[in-house]
Parts: C-alpha cells; structure tokens; sequence
C-alpha cells in the first residue's frame, strides 16, 4: 500500500502547498538573476537591473525605453520620452555593470565589449555566490517546513510516522530545486566561459 504524501496527509496539506511555492520562486528568482548574466553576447536582460530617475520615481529601463539589441556586441535604448536620454545613460554608466553606453541624440548605443578570460572568471564566482545564496533560500525554507511538522506533531495533527515521511518528502524536494539551479548554472557558467 502507498503512503500517503504530505499533500494527503490533512494537517500538512497547507504546509506543503506554501513550501512548494517558496521554492518554486527562488528557484525562478535564480533563473532571473542568471538571464541578466552577461555571457559573450548582448542581451536586453543584461540591463534588468538599470533603474532610471524619471517623473520623480525610480523606474525600470523598460518601462522609460525600449530596448533592442541589433548585433551580437551592442544594445540600442531609444528612450520613449527623449528629454530623458541623459538620465537614462547616466543610469547605464552608474549601474557597474563595466558598460560605456553613447548617445547621438535620439538613441543610447551601448557595445558591448568582449570578454576577457579574467573577467569570465569573475561572473563565473558571482554565479557562484548567487547559486549558493539561493540553495540558502531553498534550505531555510526547508527548515521552515521542518517547524512546521514538528509543531503539527506536537499538537497532535499527525502521527510519528507521518512527521518522519514528511521530513524525508521536503528533504527531496529540496534536494530537486537545489539540483534544478545547479544545472542552470552549470550550463550559464559553460556560456560564459565560451569564446565565440
């Protein structure tokens, strides 16, 4: 006879459901933060993160311009309101990002230029360092799960047996979202550390 899973099991149904939304959103919020990773080519996720002073509110870059991406090594930023080009490029340049965007009047040209091997290097270890903050996440939302059965236990919801499935059914859970990021970084990190 199968044992029921924690979504059967009453007292742990509403547990589950939240645990595998938390989850479920770190892990998208991983693959987010890995889209705005630059690899060797332009991408118009690279400036995800840009954020531009305008009507007196911090804005995202694509809700003040529309950004394309004409080559492999540039991107184009035509501003929807063209008094606010200066503010856009100034927002470009301050955001870190090691990119020297120009602007002849009517649109932002930002090239983008290649990568150097150190520099690959680099994005490899904040990959790196993004990856393991999000299997934090995964982890403490793990261990959030974890109270969860044991105060269900204590309260007398469940049974010993079934806080003992429980936890060994979050455990794999766990484990798969953790697994779900390594792979989209490993395949990212060998991106990156492609020369085209």
């Amino acid at each position: 006879m199968a044992q029921p899973t924690m979504a059967a099991v009453a007292g742990l149904k509403e547990t589950y459901t939240q645990l595998k939304t938390r989850m479920d959103k770190a892990v998208d919020d991983f693959r987010k933060a890995l889209m705005g990773t630059r690899t060797g080519r332009a991408s118009v996720h690279m400036l995800d993160s840009v954020t531009v002073d305008a009507y007196g509110a911090q804005m995202p870059l694509n809700q003040v311009a529309t950004v394309h991406t004409p080559e492999p090594q540039l991107i184009t930023v035509q501003p929807f309101d063209p008094s606010q080009l200066g503010t856009i490029e100034k927002s470009i340049r301050g955001a870190e990002l090691g990119l020297n965007p120009m602007n002849d009047g009517k649109i932002i040209r930002v090239p983008i230029p290649p990568l150097t091997e150190e520099r690959r290097r680099e994005m490899v270890k904040q990959l790196h360092k993004v990856l393991e903050d999000h299997r934090t996440a995964v982890r403490n939302i793990r261990r959030d799960g974890n109270d969860a059965i044991k105060k269900a236990l204590k309260d007398k919801k469940i049974s010993e047996d079934e806080e003992k499935r429980s936890m060994d059914e979050i455990q794999k859970l766990t484990d798969g979202e953790i697994k779900k990021m390594e792979d989209m970084c490993k395949a990212k990190e060998k991106e990156v550390m492609e020369i085209k």
